[in-house]
C-alpha cells in the first residue's frame, strides 16, 4: 500500500469546487466505474467500533424516484436530473444493541475474532453503550448509528468532489411519510433501517452564483 501524497492545495481545490448543486446537467452520467468508486468510499469509511452501522440504496427507477418526490421536498428537481441518487440508512436498535445478530456476525464472521476477543469487545461495547454513551432507548441508538453514516456521506461527496464531480445531502424529507414509503415500496426493513439522509451525484448544470462563504478559521478554532 503505498503513502497517499495528495497536494494540499488539491484537495483545498476540491473543498472549494464542492458546493450543494440544486440542479445537475441530465445529460450527463456518471460511470459505473465511478459511482462504485464512489460506494467504495462509504465502504471504507470509519465506523465505532468498526461496526459498519449503515446501507445505501441507489435509486435509479424513475418510478421509485417519482414516488420519493411528495415525501421528500428537498429533492424534486435533484430526482429529476442527478445521474445517482442514493438514500442513507442507518441500523436501528435490534441491530446496533450490543448482544444483537447483527454485532455478533460482524465479531465472529467479518472481523474473524476469537472467542476471547469476542467475549471482551462485548463487555466493552455493552459498557460504551450503557454507561459511556448512555444509549439506553431506540431513539439514542439510531441518532448514534446516524452519526456515523454521515462519515461516510462526507467521505463520498469529498471523493466525489476530488473527481471533480458534484454532489447534494438533503435532509428536506418527512421521517415518517418517508419510511413508509421505503417499508411499502422499496422493501426496506424499517424496523432494522431507518433512513439518515439523502445524497445526489451528477454534474453540475451552471456554476453557483456566489462564492462560498465561511467564518474565519480563527472563529471556529481554539488552541490550548
Amino acid at each position: 500500500m503505498n503513502t497517499p501524497n495528495i497536494a494540499q492545495k488539491d484537495i483545498i481545490n476540491a473543498f472549494n469546487y464542492r458546493h450543494a448543486t440544486k440542479e445537475f446537467d441530465a445529460s450527463k452520467k456518471l460511470s459505473d466505474d465511478t459511482i462504485n468508486f464512489i460506494l467504495e468510499t462509504a465502504n471504507l469509511s470509519p465506523s465505532s467500533f468498526g461496526f459498519e452501522p449503515w446501507h445505501f440504496v441507489v435509486v435509479q427507477d424513475k418510478e421509485l424516484r417519482e414516488l420519493l418526490k411528495p415525501v421528500a421536498w428537498g429533492a424534486p428537481l435533484k430526482l429529476d436530473t442527478a445521474s445517482h441518487f442514493i438514500l442513507g440508512l442507518s441500523m436501528k436498535a435490534p441491530m446496533t444493541k450490543w448482544d444483537s445478530e447483527y454485532i455478533m456476525n460482524i465479531m465472529k464472521d467479518v472481523k474473524q475474532f476469537p472467542e476471547d476477543v469476542i467475549e471482551m469487545y462485548s463487555k466493552f461495547y455493552r459498557e460504551f453503550q450503557e454507561r459511556d454513551f448512555d444509549l439506553d432507548t431506540d431513539k439514542k441508538l439510531f441518532d448514534w448509528a446516524s452519526k456515523q453514516t454521515y462519515i461516510a456521506l462526507a467521505n463520498m461527496m469529498t471523493a466525489a468532489a476530488l473527481n471533480g464531480i458534484d454532489s447534494c445531502p438533503i435532509e428536506g424529507f418527512h421521517h415518517e411519510k418517508a419510511e413508509a414509503l421505503l417499508r411499502d415500496k422499496f422493501g426496506i426493513d424499517t424496523e432494522k433501517y431507518g433512513l439518515s439522509y439523502m445524497v445526489a451525484f451528477g454534474y453540475r448544470k451552471e456554476e453557483p452564483g456566489h462564492p462560498k462563504s465561511r467564518r474565519p478559521l480563527n472563529e471556529i478554532v481554539t488552541w490550548k
